[in-house]
């Protein structure tokens, strides 16, 4: 039997939360990201971070958004140590519950509080 081997994408530049998004909603169980490289929680702290004010709160909201979906079963999240201080982030796309009730554009509306069929009121019996 033969095994595949695990590839994993590396963005040529910082991922944004929507890229994020996207990828999790196009990922097949199995497809690897990694979303950052260095020392997520030094990165987004001013004191410590090189990085501008708005670079730092896009990569905040890319933090919390890939916790979120971990949170939701949409990926596994893992580190991988590859320098002193130095870790790459990466999401491992899940497979997608079969009896989806919501679409994930649906979860990230009623997330914002937006009406929608993940919040219940599409007046439709839920599945």
């Amino acid at each position: 039997m033969e095994t595949t081997p695990f590839i994993t994408v590396r963005a040529s530049r910082p991922l944004s939360e929507i890229e994020f998004c996207a990828w999790v909603a196009q990922a097949v169980p199995g497809d690897r990201l990694e979303y950052h490289r260095g020392f997520l929680v030094l990165d987004i702290f001013p004191v410590f971070s090189g990085l501008s004010d708005a670079a730092r709160a896009e990569l905040s909201r890319l933090g919390s958004r890939a916790f979120w979906a971990a949170e939701q079963g949409l990926v596994h999240l893992v580190q991988e140590r590859v320098g002193p201080d130095q870790f790459a982030y990466i999401a491992v796309a899940r497979p997608k519950p079969k009896a989806a009730a919501v679409s994930l554009s649906e979860l990230l509306l009623a997330e914002q509080g937006q009406p929608g069929h993940a919040t219940g009121s599409s007046g439709g019996a839920a599945a």
